[in-house]
């Protein structure tokens, strides 16, 4: 389905992308598809500079594969904001990245310094969502 037909049906929603590579974008994709990535989280830096939205309680959203195209629609169920040192290991393994909230703090904290810096009391918007419909 092209990104145009996807946008009339879901009004107002907008688009973002998983990942900073194709690579990591296919593998976070591919956990999604799995059913065993139902949460994710934003740095308020990327919001700040325009590069991501704000996500909403109850807002679809379009997520993007690397080469721009639809891959799936979720609605935000809730957010919790909280600082990196602060997520639980309950949302960390909702994430569906790694198997242990070390995993993930490891592999956050090398993406977050990878794009823009790290830090321990960094902000992190916590975002679970489900999705609403596939297209590929």
């Amino acid at each position: 389905m092209e990104l145009e037909d996807v946008k009339k049906r879901y009004p107002g929603a907008d688009t973002f992308q998983m990942g900073d590579s194709a690579k990591l974008s296919k593998e976070l994709l591919d956990l999604v598809r799995s059913g065993k990535k139902v949460a994710t989280c934003t740095d308020p830096r990327d919001v700040e500079s325009g590069k991501q939205t704000t996500p909403v309680v109850g807002k679809h959203d379009i997520c993007l594969n690397w080469d721009g195209s639809p891959a799936f629609v979720i609605e935000t169920l809730s957010l919790d904001h909280r600082k990196f040192k602060d997520v639980s290991e309950e949302f960390a393994l909702a994430e569906g990245e790694d198997e242990s909230l070390k995993g993930w703090q490891d592999s956050h904290a090398e993406y977050y310094r990878r794009n823009g810096g790290f830090d321990p009391d960094m902000m992190l918007i916590c975002e679970r969502f489900r999705v609403v419909e596939f297209f590929d």
